[in-house]
């Protein structure tokens, strides 16, 4: 079994930290087989996709390379409590997507808020993407910046549609300021405030079937 390798880095003009670790889980081949035996469904708010409930010991063995992750990447010292984890598979097609599918988005403004998307699709091409809103230069958006962005962004999208399909590239609102590669047990984490999008390049492979599909295991922790 190979030791998780973490590398931090800071992105965009705000840089802010992620961490990028490789050799996440002890056992990601055991966890597609659990997959593979789920029941997924829908997924909820505005996930694209369907979601499964993890196996219980996945929170206990990630728990404490997660909380070194948390102090040492991104301050947090104290505590982290985990809302929500669940396997995820994006399978809507692109001329199907709303319109908030369709843009970048934060999972949320409350500050310690911190995502984490664990890639665990052997032949994924694809990852996830953050972005800059052109118009405000904002790369996240907490609670101050909500008031500002959103009635900004209402505006723009008035006068011109984003275009079809997923984001994973620049646009005439948004530009893309870094991408982290989906590999094989590999996970990514940063601030739910951060502007992003999974960089879905390959539409026409997404399936429902855990075996084939774009696989990946998405939490959201709440830290201090």
């Amino acid at each position: 079994m190979k030791r998780p390798e973490i590398v931090a880095r800071r992105i965009g003009r705000e840089q802010q930290p992620i961490a990028i670790i490789d050799d996440f889980a002890p056992d990601p081949d055991a966890l597609r087989a659990f997959a593979i035996g789920a029941e997924f469904g829908p997924g909820r708010e505005h996930y694209p996709g369907i979601r499964a409930t993890l196996p219980d010991r996945y929170l206990a063995e990630q728990q404490a390379l997660i909380a070194t992750v948390l102090r040492e990447i991104f301050g947090h010292a104290t505590s982290a409590k985990m809302l929500d984890a669940s396997f995820s598979i994006v399978t809507r097609a692109p001329e199907e997507l709303s319109l908030e599918q369709r843009l970048p988005h934060v999972d949320a403004v409350e500050a310690g808020r911190i995502a984490m998307v664990h890639y665990l699709s052997p032949d994924s091409a694809d990852g996830t993407a953050f972005f800059r809103h052109r118009a405000t230069g904002f790369e996240t958006i907490d609670a101050a910046r909500a008031g500002i962005y959103y009635p900004h962004l209402d505006a723009e999208l008035r006068n011109g549609a984003m275009p079809a399909g997923y984001i994973a590239d620049d646009t005439s609102l948004f530009e893309r300021i870094h991408h982290v590669d989906a590999r094989y047990n590999r996970a990514v984490l940063y601030r739910s405030a951060a502007l992003h999008s999974g960089a879905i390049r390959e539409p026409a492979a997404l399936s429902a079937d855990p075996a084939v599909g774009r696989l990946t295991v998405t939490a959201f922790l709440a830290a201090t």
